[in-house]
């Protein structure tokens, strides 16, 4: 339905009075690609609302990473920094997805330190927003940005008045997100809605807070703030129900409000929309219930809602913390060739290949990797950045923090024979694949190629070898060149493929595997999409529609070719 038509069913108590859930994702959770936004409306039916990540003027990198933590079960804390491409890198995907056609409500959230900025903002995406969301409640952006508007009445109001007076023929619905850090939110709502807001947005997180690991004894989140965060998920519940309760009061009966904050359960929506919403936004939420699972998560979460003695949401809930970390000393580090390095921990983590772990340096950073070994744990780390030169930087002893595994399994066809394909650090994944197609008694041929010497002895060989048919090429000047052998391969309809390494080096893999006859339903590719959180938050990690944390790195020909052929070579 269109913005306004949407907009009557909120305004005026009719939502509520009819008691008639409305749901919404929110701001920097899940819904923050145009991947993502399109899956919400095509396969969560029980979301009414998409939001955006917050959109900048310009491209904005965030904070490095540690950027979401989880202290205790179902709190986080999160310092993400308005991560963003920047509008006009994102308007043409944006606009792609609305002119295809959207079932939701679309949420667009832009972020700015001036009036004039937001005036470019709301004219930028007013041709494809049914609402535009202001933000002004980040507790952890910049100075100037977020809460520094959101926390003064006279500030706040003097934005949406100059931006009212600048579009006045805005045709989207103009929201605005509040911060609850502040003494009368109701205050601030009103002032925002007497300037021309058509309805508001709260709450953000709370704080910042310092957020400390009980195993590391050190702050978490890495930021210019010293490690403090915004604070979302249970431990705010309270706060966004007084929130939205003296928010409602402010701006009387008909303004729509649309709340959040650590809502999980149907009991939680009634709460929330008895203390004055009209709509109710999940978020930190998503992060506790697997992907594959968020559909019927949020039916679960509208029939709870109606019927009170039901508590079927509530079951998908996990009931352990998904961000725990845990202290695994460095037992060796062995150097391979000039930018490579083994590296192994006094611990073990059993996982299986399409799974992967996060090692997190405090006062450093956090990456993910998938790991070479699992007992003890190993990982082959190649130089490339700040967060892998403070690895190498290690010594036997020093205390490295893991979490995880993340992912899933790898879920394939039993074949009575395999071709194994892995390029640089890829061959990390090989050892796992390889015991699991030795006990689906698959015959291997493992090839890999590295940049290493052609004297230097391949990493893994002796393991590897012991699967089966293996042969490693050095590049040689020549990136992928182990690629050449393919031709001399035997493939028929017994071989299944499975590759391993940079998304390119894949792709022309499967290219020259398919001319030689592979057939592209036995063919899996590791997909190793950048992720930031392993629980599904931040959404970056989408490969497709599917969040390569959830449901493994490990991606089919098929679902590749239908829903990211750019990542194969090919064209949309």
């Amino acid at each position: 339905m269109e913005g306004k038509e949407f907009f009557s069913l909120l305004s005026g108590n009719h939502a509520r009075e009819a008691r008639q859930l409305y749901l919404a994702t929110v701001s920097g959770v899940a819904s923050t690609t145009p991947r993502m936004i399109r899956y919400f409306d095509h396969k969560v039916p029980a979301i009414d609302i998409i939001t955006t990540k917050s959109f900048q003027v310009k491209e904005n990198p965030g904070n490095r990473e540690p950027i979401i933590c989880e202290t205790s079960l179902g709190n986080f804390g999160n310092s993400v920094g308005l991560r963003n491409p920047g509008m006009d890198a994102v308007y043409p995907e944006l606009k792609q997805v609305k002119d295809e056609g959207l079932r939701a409500f679309l949420n667009v959230s832009v972020s700015a330190d001036c009036p004039e900025d937001f005036i470019i903002l709301v004219k930028k995406f007013d041709a494809i927003a049914d609402s535009i969301e202001l933000n002004f409640s980040c507790p952890h952006a910049a100075a100037g940005y977020g809460a520094s508007i959101g926390c003064d009445a006279g500030i706040a109001s003097s934005y949406v008045r100059e931006i009212r007076k600048a579009v006045q023929s805005q045709k989207s619905l103009l929201f605005v997100k509040l911060t609850p850090n502040v003494d009368d939110i109701g205050l601030i709502a009103k002032a925002c809605i007497e300037a021309g807001a058509d309805g508001i947005v709260a709450i953000n997180t709370t704080g910042p807070a310092l957020h400390v690991d009980r195993v590391a004894n050190a702050p978490i989140l890495q930021n210019s703030l010293g490690g403090k965060g915004g604070c979302s998920g249970s431990w705010v519940k309270e706060r966004a129900l007084a929130c939205v309760a003296s928010i409602r009061e402010a701006v009387g009966p008909t303004v729509p409000i649309i709340g959040m904050g650590g809502i999980a359960t149907g009991a939680d929506c009634r709460k929330l929309m008895d203390a004055g919403a009209d709509a109710v936004g999940i978020g930190s939420a998503l992060g506790r219930v697997n992907q594959k699972l968020w559909p019927s998560y949020l039916v679960a979460v509208k029939h709870d809602f109606v019927d009170a003695d039901s508590h079927a949401a509530d079951m998908f809930l996990s009931t352990q913390r998904q961000m725990a970390y845990s202290r695994m000393p460095v037992t060796s580090i062995n150097f391979h060739g000039n930018d490579t390095i083994v590296l192994t921990l006094d611990g073990k983590l059993p996982t299986e290949a399409g799974e992967f772990a996060f090692l997190w340096l405090p006062g450093v950073g956090e990456k993910p990797f998938s790991l070479a070994g699992d007992d003890p744990v190993t990982f082959i780390i190649k130089r490339r950045g700040t967060f892998t030169a403070a690895l190498w930087n290690l010594q036997v002893g020093s205390d490295l923090y893991v979490r995880g595994v993340y992912g899933a399994p790898l879920v394939n066809a039993k074949t009575a024979r395999a071709i194994l394909i892995a390029g640089g650090t890829g061959i990390a994944v090989l050892p796992a694949l390889a015991r699991k197609l030795q006990g689906q008694n698959t015959k291997m041929d493992i090839l890999v190629g590295t940049s290493e010497r052609e004297d230097e002895k391949p990493l893994l060989a002796d393991e590897l070898a012991a699967y089966g048919n293996f042969t490693c090429v050095a590049d040689d000047g020549i990136p992928g060149r182990v690629l050449s052998l393919i031709p001399s391969l035997h493939i028929d309809e017994t071989t299944a493929c499975y590759l391993v390494g940079p998304e390119k080096f894949m792709a022309i893999a499967a290219d020259k595997l398919i001319a030689a006859g592979a057939d592209k339903r036995l063919m899996y590719l590791s997909m190793e999409r950048n992720t930031r959180c392993g629980i599904g938050m931040c959404g970056e990690c989408a490969c497709g529609d599917r969040l390569t944390c959830q449901w493994g790195t490990f991606m089919e020909y098929g679902y590749l070719e239908q829903e990211m052929p750019q990542l194969l070579g090919r064209k949309k």
